[in-house]
């Protein structure tokens, strides 16, 4: 099925916002910090820079590092993805084995970077291993019913899908074009040696990108489902907490209620499916409720218009964007950012 209709026109937790703002007008206007939630060893072969960079991607800065110390890409590490249009400060890691006396010399800045920080650690600095990251972010020129949009931001504070935010899914939904391509043209033959027999396909970073696109956008069809259904809040009976599948390799811990809702909705992708169960992913879960920690705000009040910046917490592998898309429509001021 290579001529599906991607839509990514998932539905709100209460109804679509009201009110409208300017997003992303500035960098500065979407800032993040990552929390990488252990410290340092202090040594090791690894050089550990903490970067702030503005208007780039982290891609683009790993490539820089990789340059400036003379080694290949795959010796620089980072925890995750951040924002190209933003300002944003993340920690890098540099494998420089036999170089323990190194340092990164100020003297040859990076464009677009600036280096705040740099520690030497044991291990390389891997996907997914951060805490999570703290965000500040101004919402420009507010349109709408200012009461209703204070009304929604109590909201938001108990909670918001958790959906995976547009941004995974490329330009137009791009990734999951190429995705639906690979996993058509692959069927059920093992990546990597994804556990069947016979000759397997060997997975390139490029493809691993479009193939978690295909898992996350399983996952917000089965949460857009729970959500009309009003059970995305709440556990469903055999459930601890209300949770939805990242799709790869074994058996679903759904209990029966909810693993009922989760083949209704998927039967249709069942080509996906069983292709990703090859892929080299492991069938995972994902909680459903997305609760932003240390929520606060403030209203910038101007001559003809009104401002509101916002800050808070999310864990690892969490949305700014499924937080925002809750309480106003966003108009863009320049394209996606990075996933």
């Amino acid at each position: 099925m290579n001529n599906r209709n991607f839509s990514l026109d998932f539905p709100y937790a209460v109804a679509s916002p009201s009110a409208s703002a300017l997003f992303r007008s500035v960098p500065e206007d979407f800032q993040v910090t990552e929390q990488l939630g252990f410290e340092l060893s202090g040594e090791g072969e690894h050089l550990c820079l903490y970067v702030e960079k503005r208007g780039q991607n982290t891609h683009w800065v790993a490539a820089l590092l990789a340059k400036h110390f003379g080694v290949d890409g795959m010796a620089v590490g980072y925890c995750g993805m951040k924002d190209r249009h933003a300002v944003t400060r993340q920690w890098f890691s540099v494998h420089l084995p036999g170089r323990l006396q190194e340092r990164f010399e100020q003297s040859q800045p990076l464009e677009g970077c600036q280096v705040l920080a740099q520690q030497r650690h044991h291990k390389k600095l891997r996907r997914g291993q951060h805490t999570g990251n703290q965000f500040v972010i101004r919402l420009r020129r507010i349109e709408g019913d200012i009461s209703a949009l204070e009304y929604r931001l109590q909201q938001i504070a108990s909670g918001v899908p958790n959906y995976f935010g547009e941004q995974r899914f490329g330009r137009a939904g791009g990734n999951l074009v190429e995705a639906s391509r690979l996993l058509s043209m692959w069927g059920d033959t093992p990546v990597n040696g994804g556990q069947r027999g016979g000759r397997s396909r060997q997975r390139s970073p490029i493809d691993g990108i479009y193939l978690s696109a295909a898992r996350a956008y399983l996952f917000n069809l089965v949460l857009a489902e729970r959500v009309r259904l009003e059970c995305w809040q709440s556990s469903l009976p055999g459930e601890i907490f209300p949770e939805g599948p990242l799709w790869g390799r074994g058996r679903s811990t759904a209990p029966p209620a909810v693993q009922l809702i989760e083949d209704q909705v998927l039967l249709p992708w069942r080509d996906w499916t069983n292709s990703l169960e090859y892929s080299g992913f492991q069938q995972e879960r994902r909680p459903l409720l997305l609760t932003p920690g240390s929520l606060q705000y403030q209203w910038s009040n101007h001559t003809d218009y009104i401002d509101l910046e916002l800050s808070f917490d999310l864990s690892s592998g969490c949305f700014a964007t499924s937080v925002l898309r809750e309480l106003v429509l966003l108009r863009p001021n320049c394209g996606d950012g990075a996933v």
